[in-house]
């Protein structure tokens, strides 16, 4: 309960920029108290600023931590998963990068019937939570690129992932990204993860975003590709027409997932 507080709290303190006690009460139905030691608490993580009666967000281009981002469109990622998860071929070698999506993602093909120990497919992953989850599962063999830590998103980046990335061959690579828009293509905020994702599209034979409909128009500051490197989308509403259209145009499938019962 707390967790999914301090969730709806950090995006409240991101979209606004500052926020006051005042208006975390009446956003979040708590009391003053619970509000400050809230904030209290983010400030202590470094993940906001505390001010004179309320927060102030870090920055512009702020990135929320993985574990803050897990419950936003939960269940749209669970959907967009499931899909995926079926798009999934016995022997293929696919990739997966970090996030929330490709998390759910992961937890679907683990678990997926058509997957068994002796029709098991091989992962490549940068993001350490993937690699850990699916360690335990006989019908997954688990490649992890090098390179250093983040503690933001569990992702592996820099020079050490690219001697991996230029030695082997990806069927399918499963990228989750910050924003997929028209203007700006494949987008996430931060600049080492958007080098590894493309690493992981050019070494592959066909390349799934995974992305739900807050992503879609909505790009971010560092570019990984141009909308002509995507096979298919797989999202959780109606793409936007200018977006459909400069998909198709490149070629590319549009999978609109559905929550599942």
């Amino acid at each position: 309960m707390r967790q999914q507080r301090l969730n709806q709290l950090l995006e409240l303190i991101s979209e606004h920029g500052h926020v006051s006690i005042a208006e975390v009460e009446s956003a979040l139905g708590v009391s003053a108290a619970t509000a400050r030691r809230d904030i209290g608490h983010l400030a202590d993580q470094r993940l906001v600023t505390r001010t004179h009666g309320g927060a102030t967000a870090l920055g512009s281009a702020y990135e929320l931590p993985l574990q803050y981002k897990i419950g936003r469109q939960a269940e749209a990622k669970r959907a967009i998963a499931a899909a995926v998860a079926d798009l999934v071929v016995p022997g293929e070698t696919v990739a997966l990068n970090g996030g929330t999506t490709t998390s759910e993602v992961a937890r679907s093909i683990g678990r997926h019937p058509d997957l068994t120990e002796d029709d098991s497919i091989t992962v490549v992953t940068n993001a350490l939570n993937i690699a850990y989850e699916l360690s335990i599962r006989p019908n997954v063999n688990i490649v992890v690129t090098g390179g250093a830590a983040r503690t933001q998103s569990y992702e592996l980046v820099g020079p050490l992932s690219e001697g991996v990335l230029s030695k082997i061959h990806i069927d399918t690579a499963i990228l989750g990204v910050d924003g997929i828009s028209t203007r700006a293509g494949l987008t996430t905020i931060h600049p080492a993860e958007a080098k590894i994702s493309a690493d992981f599209i050019a070494a592959a034979q066909r390349t799934i975003v995974v992305a739900d409909s807050t992503k879609l128009e909505h790009p971010t500051f560092a570019r990984i590709r141009d909308l002509d490197s995507v096979s298919m989308l797989v999202t959780d509403r109606a793409v936007p027409e200018p977006l459909a259209k400069a998909l198709a145009e490149h070629g590319a499938e549009i999978v609109i997932a559905t929550e599942r019962k």
